[in-house]
């Protein structure tokens, strides 16, 4: 069997001549392209001639089980439950991985596997990544959370103990099965030399950034206010180690211990937590200040962004969050918005001096710092172009394109193929 792979993988040699290396990448956690990240990887690596195909739920809109686009064949399976606590998750990963393994079994007797690139959580696939380097193959772990850190940040005393031993099992043998490792950041790559046990050489540092095609500044749009003078604005998903909540209550602080009446808030993000939190506005009386719309567009997104006067990451302070680089903080930092964050690391190496940090980490600490913002626009103007300044020099996609192409340059060479 593992002969007959190696035949149709054909990595080395005279077998990979004249065709672009084939890439697998297995993501669980999202569809493509609803995943950010993942898809600008695959297009990407598309672009500059490697064949890649994406293995992922469906969900979020995305439920063909099959198409190609912009020159990235994706499939997909549909998911059994909506996973909810620590048995609900074990089935969901049990579903995930077996339809997985079929697909990428299909892919590597079919069309053959150079890369599997596994995408984090769960980390459950390096059976997967055992595989493919049998036949010849290279299997790269592109780590995007801490996973043990995030159990603990959404379930708290709540939580399992074997669980959270489990997740630091599959983490380690993860890390130990990868030729090579793509992180989000400092905080994340240093998890995998000391905890995951990698030569700080074969751990890349690739950000997560936003990607400049996909948003344009327009013009302040007044419906988002609501007749009040000032918009703030969350932008994310809505789960529950997200502290959504903290801007809930935050805002009623603004309203009722700082006597305004003139903030709006508008909450764009679906998620698991979302209906709760929603639920919780209403039952304090923030209904009025705290509008949530959901998922939104592209171009609603662009709206609001371009029409609030500060964008807020509640995220209270757990060893997740702190460790974490939050999308929503550089696409808000893309539309010039000046920042209101508790005082997080990887929130701080972001933002920079585009954000006013809560160190109380406080929801009144939090509100004070809202209100300041709003309260001194000459700090709020200096701030967005100072935020708008490191996207554009720093930390937008394009500045994650090289070092994600010198790890794949690493593990198969420079691509034969200009496509």
């Amino acid at each position: 069997m593992l002969e007959r792979l190696r035949r149709r993988i054909g990595r080395r040699g005279s077998d990979r001549a004249g065709r672009p290396p084939r890439v697998v990448i297995v993501v669980q956690n999202l569809p493509v392209p609803f995943d950010r990240r993942v898809w600008l990887e695959a297009t990407t690596l598309a672009g500059a001639g490697y064949d890649v195909t994406c293995i992922c739920p469906t969900g979020k809109g995305h439920d063909a089980r099959f198409e190609i686009i912009e020159g990235v064949r994706i499939h997909r399976y549909p998911l059994p439950v909506e996973a909810s606590g620590a048995v609900g998750f074990v089935v969901e990963f049990a579903w995930c991985f077996l339809r997985s393994s079929l697909k990428l079994g299909r892919e590597m007797l079919g069309r053959g596997v150079d890369v599997l690139h596994v995408c984090n959580p769960p980390e459950t696939y390096f059976p997967l990544g055992w595989l493919v380097k049998a036949t010849g193959a290279r299997f790269l772990f592109d780590h995007h959370d801490l996973s043990p850190e995030m159990y603990d940040a959404k379930f708290g005393d709540r939580g399992s103990s074997l669980m959270r031993r489990g997740l630091l099992f599959l983490e380690r043998r993860t890390f130990r099965a990868a030729d090579l490792v793509i992180t989000t950041n400092e905080s994340h790559k240093r998890v995998a030399i000391e905890r995951g046990g990698k030569d700080p050489d074969d751990v890349i540092v690739v950000r997560s950034g936003p990607d400049l095609e996909r948003l344009v500044q327009v013009e302040p749009v007044e419906h988002w206010r609501r007749g009040r003078r000032h918009l703030v604005t969350y932008l994310g998903e809505i789960c529950e180690q997200d502290g959504v909540h903290h801007l809930v209550d935050a805002m009623v602080e603004i309203r009722d211990r700082h006597g305004r009446d003139d903030v709006q808030c508008v909450l764009m993000g679906g998620g698991p937590h979302q209906p709760a939190v929603q639920a919780y506005a209403t039952e304090i009386g923030a209904d009025d200040i705290c509008h949530f719309t959901g998922r939104v567009s592209d171009e609603v997104l662009c709206e609001v962004l371009s029409s609030a006067d500060v964008g807020v990451d509640p995220d209270p302070w757990t060893p997740w969050s702190d460790q974490s680089t939050m999308n929503k903080i550089m696409e808000y930092m893309y539309f010039g918005l000046p920042i209101a964050s508790y005082d997080l690391t990887e929130a701080r190496v972001s933002a920079g001096e585009a954000a006013l940090f809560a160190p109380e980490h406080t929801v009144a600490s939090l509100a004070d710092r809202i209100v300041d913002l709003l309260d001194d626009p000459q700090s709020r103007e200096r701030m967005g172009k100072i935020g708008r300044h490191r996207i554009e020099t720093q930390l937008s996609w394009e500045h994650s394109v090289p070092p994600l192409l010198e790890a794949y340059g690493r593990l198969v060479g420079p691509v034969p193929v200009d496509r």
